[in-house]
């Protein structure tokens, strides 16, 4: 049963953050106030945007903050303020110092899109993806000053299906999350359950995604290759060059077909797909997107342009 008179703080930034803040309010948890990073430009314009966590806040009449650090005394007068039980903290961006940590009743708790200790860090989803990991979840653990070391309170597993994308399995990530959220904070009147310390030999940690990482290099396997454009769909897709232009990889798979010939040559295009050879493998391409166009399957593109791939041709 959900304890109104607990008293949050949430801290988030992203879409998969507001999804969060979105279902505690509606489950009618009472929430104080929110934080978020900076408004930004965004878009062609480069016109300053809300975050979708303060636009969620707003939405609902939630006081939104946004400092660029607490290390100013006002900043956590401002927290203190709050007088918060717990502080939610979801895909925030910004490191909370000790008093931060310290101030809420039941602490700061962290929504982290893993099974932690594998993966910490900022790109959780694409890098289980690019390792070709077969499981992911969601780990709720109470925050320490380390990257993502406490302890978890609560652990969500899902499988990552052949299919899954980042879009696919952030969404999936998303609703775990949210529920097991919910769950936990209508537990803590009666305090913080066991939490599980992270064991240090399995931590593995997510980096950033590079612009770099995004192109593909035809040496590589049809596995990593597959891999790949999964993972970086659709925040910074997959790319090759077909006669000096960039084309986005959207939709592959691993083709049970094999190949001697040399790496990003095209041996067979049709109007569902075309393969192409890789590293002792072959990948199979269902959909791409040439610039300026929308993503589209193959037999799109070719009723289009027939001869935009040729058997033969070496990409």
């Amino acid at each position: 049963m959900t304890n109104p008179a607990l008293r949050i703080v949430f801290a988030g930034t992203p879409e998969f953050a507001a999804a969060h803040l979105e279902l505690v309010i509606t489950r009618g948890f009472t929430v104080v106030g929110a934080y978020s990073q900076p408004d930004r430009p965004s878009g062609r314009g480069k016109k300053l945007t809300a975050t979708p966590v303060k636009a969620v806040a707003e939405s609902h009449g939630i006081p939104v903050e946004q400092p660029l650090s607490f290390n100013d005394p006002q900043t956590m007068a401002t927290l203190q303020a709050y007088q918060p039980d717990v502080m939610v903290v979801v895909a925030y961006g910004l490191l909370l110092p000790p008093a931060v940590l310290a101030l809420p009743k039941y602490g700061c708790i962290n929504v982290h899109a893993s099974l932690l200790p594998r993966w910490r860090g900022a790109a959780p989803i694409e890098r289980a993806l690019l390792s070709g990991d077969h499981e992911s979840g969601v780990c709720l653990m109470q925050m320490e000053q380390g990257l993502d070391t406490g302890p978890v309170l609560k652990r969500v597993l899902t499988p990552i299906r052949a299919d899954d994308n980042a879009a696919t399995l952030t969404a999936r990530l998303q609703q775990l999350g949210c529920e097991a959220l919910c769950d936990l904070l209508t537990t803590l009147p009666a305090g913080t359950p066991a939490a599980t310390a992270q064991d240090p030999a399995l931590v593995t940690y997510a980096r950033k995604i590079q612009k770099e990482e995004s192109r593909i290099i035809w040496t590589h396997s049809a596995a990593d290759l597959h891999n790949q454009v999964r993972a970086l769909y659709p925040r910074s897709p997959a790319w090759c060059l077909v006669d000096g232009k960039r084309v986005r990889l959207i939709r592959t798979t691993v083709s049970a077909d094999r190949s001697s010939a040399s790496p990003g040559t095209v041996l067979n295009v049709t109007n569902t797909s075309l393969k192409i050879a890789c590293g002792n493998s072959v990948l199979e391409v269902f959909d791409v997107q040439t610039e300026g166009k929308p993503a589209m399957d193959i037999g799109s593109l070719l009723n289009g342009y027939p001869d935009f791939f040729k058997v033969g041709d070496t990409l």
